[in-house]
């Protein structure tokens, strides 16, 4: 036998010889080959998995829950977070950004790339006009009330007829007259419609305090943006902190336009929409500041960005939902 030959087999016979291990229980402390039972409770867990799972499917498909990012795709470009900024656009093929050719698409939906977001549609702005009613006229009903979108389009406008006789129309404020009235809805059925448009909206207005009044309804404080108390205006506007500025004024200062000019009273359309352009002004620094000072509010079941995993159990579920799904 040559030297070579015999360097050769002591080389490979330790790797041709090596013994291929057994899955035979090993000693104590070495469980690596040993099969973990499946006992009833983990059988459980898992049914109960799969129907939350088939349940979030669900809600992703009829768009009642943000759809996950899957794991391997690419966030916004930039290292911008997951909440996409108002006014930012996702960019078209060509534009020269890395990563959008990666971005994974999910229903209408890229979750690598975000798209442009309309304006938030959880916003309204509302102004009521009010007249006289009671003994002298001291009290006061609502006539009219408007509301408008973030973008300042009217999505309600009715002369609303007061439950008592109107003693004084206070024209020269509230711009109605008796003609007014004629085409003017009943307050009952005015209110009706006007709460399901602010139901679980952010509400805006200028001392918005009275409007709630006319409407005899109160809305949630921390859903509730009332101008007429923001110091962030009145700081931009040169006025002391803690005054309690008109927004004709505010209006003047910060968006040089005039409103509530002349004799023939009030828009609440254009009221409405004024407080909704002040509002927007100082909108992302307010909304921090009321982040830092109010406390966390607990998730809602009915709210669509809520992603909590309570709300899948069935004492939740509802039942018009379960039908046909499990």
């Amino acid at each position: 036998m040559s030297p070579g030959k015999g360097h050769m087999t002591a080389v490979l016979l330790p790797k041709a010889s090596a013994p291929t291990p057994k899955r035979s229980p090993g000693p104590a402390g070495s469980p690596s080959h040993k099969m973990i039972p499946q006992g009833p409770g983990s059988k459980k867990r898992s049914r109960r998995h799969q129907r939350f799972m088939e349940r979030r499917a669900l809600l992703e498909q009829r768009g009642l829950l943000r759809p996950r990012r899957r794991l391997g795709t690419q966030g916004p470009p930039g290292g911008l977070s997951s909440v996409t900024p108002r006014g930012w656009k996702a960019p078209k093929p060509g534009d020269g950004i890395v990563g959008h050719s990666s971005a994974v698409s999910v229903g209408n939906t890229i979750t690598g790339v975000q798209p442009c977001l309309p304006r938030p549609n959880k916003y309204v702005a509302i102004d009521c006009e009010m007249v006289g009613t009671g003994p002298r006229g001291r009290q006061s009903e609502l006539a009219r009330c408007s509301v408008v979108s973030y973008d300042g389009d009217v999505i309600y406008d009715k002369y609303v007829l007061p439950l008592l006789p109107v003693v004084d129309f206070r024209t020269r404020w509230s711009g109605i007259t008796r003609r007014h009235m004629e085409s003017a809805i009943p307050f009952r059925a005015a209110q009706e419609e006007i709460l399901k448009i602010l139901k679980d909206k952010i509400v805006v207005g200028h001392a918005i305090h009275n409007d709630f009044q006319a409407l005899k309804y109160f809305h949630p404080k921390e859903r509730t943006r009332d101008t007429s108390r923001i110091p962030l205006l009145n700081q931009r506007a040169g006025l002391p902190a803690g005054a309690s500025a008109s927004l004709k004024s505010l209006a003047r200062h910060l968006l040089q336009k005039k409103i509530q000019v002349g004799c023939k009273g009030h828009s609440s359309v254009e009221d409405a929409r004024t407080a909704m352009e002040l509002y927007r002004l100082v909108e992302v620094p307010w909304e921090e500041e009321l982040t830092r000072s109010q406390p966390p509010r607990p998730p809602s079941p009915t709210d669509p960005s809520t992603d909590s995993h309570q709300y899948m159990d069935d004492q939740y579920w509802p039942q018009d939902l379960m039908v046909g799904t499990l």
